[in-house]
Order: structure tokens, then C-alpha cells, then sequence
């Protein structure tokens, strides 16, 4: 067997342990999706996970090289399955993430949105330094209350410092909004798809379960790791120049 085999069957057999074969049902099907839909389960449609792993490997292998390059990749998912997964790989790597509300010009304003959140920064470093004792207790509540609403707005992309190389997308679907921003922008995408996806909207689309909890957060963590993976043959290359 060889090793592109073994990692599919590797794929294949974990994906379906966390439910990745499962699409929607064939009436929410879109056309692009066909060609990765094996058959039909209870009147659920189920993804061809053979595809789907080969489908996954090539963006494995395009998230690996932005992280090579020591690239911005922004995770973006905002449905409540993808939420808590969506910020934990995104911090584990130390990537800028959206999971609660996609604000319309992120990208395409981003010198005003960045604006905002350097006000964020700002007067986060002003509380730390008890530089705001000097207001009255009303000004303070107010100030504070600013804060509370931009760290709940741009927390996730604090460290969005320019514009992102990539974005990893739960559902582009559900994300059509920030979808239709990205695209605007020419930023590559890599989407967790389900059967109701247009598959030919996504650079990189994974044909597979983007509702069920485990499947989104296995393939974010595959995602993720193939970015950790990057940096560190990265890393590696500059450490043998160096001690050449």
C-alpha cells in the first residue's frame, strides 16, 4: 500500500468514526455536491469519504504551506457547532478566528475595522496600567461597557495586523455574507462543505458533515495541524541553515 493510500484509508476511517459521511437530505442538495455523494441512508444522502479524504489532503497540504510561509490564516465559523471548535484550534495555533458575528467590512474595509480594534487594544493597555482612574466612576462604567463590546466584536482577529493569505471556512453556505466578502478580496478559501454548498465557490472545498460538533471539530483539527506542521518543517529548514 502505498503511503497517498494509507493516509486515505487513515482519513476514511476516522472520518467516519466522527459522522462525516452524513450529508442532507437530496432535496437540499446542491448540484456541485453530486459528484461526492455515494449513496442514500434513510433518506439522508452519505459523501463518498474516498473523495471527500482526497479533497481534504489537498487543502491539508495548501494550509501546510501558508504555514511554511509563516502566513495569516483567519478560521472563520459562526453556527453554534462550530463555534467552541472554531476558536480552540484557531488559539492553539495562535490564527485569528471569527465564531460569533461576521461584521460586514472586515475585508473590505479593513483600515477601519482595524482602527477599531487598535481602540480596543488601546484601552484595554490604559485599564491594565490603571491609567483610567482618572475619570469619574460613570465615565469608567461607560468606557468599560466600550470595551466589553469591542472585545466581543474583534477579540478573535486582534491579531488580524493585515490582511489574511487564507481563510478556513465551517459551512460556506451559512457564511455566504463573508463568503461573498472574501471572494471580493481574491483570498483563497478552504470550506468544510455540506451536501447544500456551492462547491465551485470554494478554492478548497472538504465535501462532508458541517453540522454535526465531532465532524467539524476533526476536520478543523486536521486543518490545524497541517498549518502547526508547516511552521515547523519551516522552523526546521531555518535551524539546519543555520547550523551549516
Amino acid at each position: 500500500m502505498s503511503e497517498i493510500q494509507h493516509k486515505n484509508g487513515a482519513l476514511v476511517e476516522s472520518m467516519f468514526k466522527v459522522g462525516s459521511h452524513f450529508a442532507y437530505t437530496r432535496s437540499r442538495r446542491h448540484p456541485t455536491a453530486a459528484p461526492f455523494i455515494f449513496g442514500l441512508k434513510n433518506r439522508v444522502e452519505i459523501f463518498d469519504l474516498e473523495k471527500t479524504s482526497d479533497k481534504l489532503l489537498e487543502a491539508k497540504k495548501f494550509v501546510a504551506a501558508c504555514g511554511a510561509a509563516g502566513k495569516k490564516v483567519l478560521f472563520v465559523g459562526t453556527k453554534n457547532e462550530a463555534r467552541e471548535a472554531v476558536q480552540r484550534v484557531a488559539s492553539a495555533i495562535n490564527m485569528p478566528y471569527v465564531n460569533l458575528r461576521w461584521i460586514g467590512g472586515t475585508l473590505t474595509n479593513f483600515p477601519q475595522i482595524r482602527k477599531r480594534i487598535d481602540k480596543y487594544e488601546d484601552l484595554m493597555s490604559k485599564r491594565e496600567k490603571g491609567e483610567l482612574v482618572k475619570y469619574t466612576k460613570k465615565e469608567r462604567l461607560l468606557i468599560d461597557k466600550e470595551i466589553a463590546k469591542l472585545e466581543n466584536t474583534f477579540l478573535g482577529i486582534v491579531s488580524l495586523k493585515e490582511m489574511p493569505a487564507a481563510i478556513v471556512m465551517v459551512d460556506t453556505e451559512k457564511e455566504h455574507i463573508a463568503l461573498a466578502e472574501i471572494k471580493k478580496q481574491g483570498i483563497p478559501v478552504v470550506g468544510i462543505c455540506g451536501s447544500d454548498c456551492n462547491l465551485k465557490k470554494v478554492t478548497y472545498p472538504i465535501p462532508a458533515n458541517d453540522s454535526a460538533k465531532a465532524s467539524v471539530e476533526f476536520l478543523l483539527k486536521e486543518l490545524s495541524s497541517a498549518y502547526a506542521e508547516g511552521v515547523k518543517s519551516n522552523t526546521g529548514a531555518k535551524t539546519a541553515e543555520v547550523t551549516k
